[in-house]
């Protein structure tokens, strides 16, 4: 998709004091909201390359007492998900991706969390139907999210965005956190 690719070459273009500065502009606007802070459980994920990075988001929510969930990829296309307990709780798994080592607690355990958040290439500003790499890992698993808890992608500037192409299984977020501030796409 030339979208995808677009938006690929775009992030691979961003220098690393960049992507230094909007990683932690997003951690801090997510940290100030109220339904962030009063989230006890919260589904992320561990970012990889230029996506905006969630490692020091992930931290602050486990050091202010938060149970964060990072998915561990399965073979079958799905996401199970295990609880982080600190930086010494991750191994690399089949990707090359950090997972927690701890006990897996299945693919629904995203049903149970107060606050999702996931990576995005891109978010359409009208629908709020996310693109990701192609997968549909998290198309599946937003899908079991229930309709008032906040989903939130992370993204880059420039990656809100009108015309992201749709398909019947494409998921929406109600949020997008940019280092410029934080929309809300849909309603809860």
């Amino acid at each position: 998709m030339n979208l995808r690719r677009r938006i690929l070459r775009g992030r691979s273009e961003l220098d690393p004091r960049t992507l230094r500065e909007s990683s932690a502009a997003i951690r801090e606007l997510l940290l100030d909201q109220p339904w962030v802070q009063m989230a006890g459980l919260v589904a992320c994920y561990w970012s990889t390359g230029t996506e905006p990075s969630t490692q020091g988001l992930i931290l602050a929510l486990w050091k202010h007492g938060a149970t964060v969930m990072l998915p561990v990829q399965r073979a079958d296309g799905e996401l199970d998900w295990a609880v982080y307990d600190g930086p010494d709780s991750l191994a690399p798994g089949p990707n090359g991706i950090m997972e927690p080592v701890d006990v897996r607690r299945g693919v629904d355990a995203i049903r149970t969390a107060a606050l999702v958040i996931v990576p995005a290439l891109a978010v359409d500003r009208v629908t709020g139907v996310r693109l990701g790499r192609g997968g549909g890992f998290y198309d599946r698993a937003l899908a079991r999210v229930g309709p008032n808890v906040p989903t939130v992608a992370l993204l880059h500037e420039g990656e809100l965005i009108e015309g992201v192409p749709t398909e019947p299984h494409d998921q929406r977020v109600r949020f997008a956190a940019l280092p410029s501030g934080i929309a809300r796409l849909v309603q809860m």
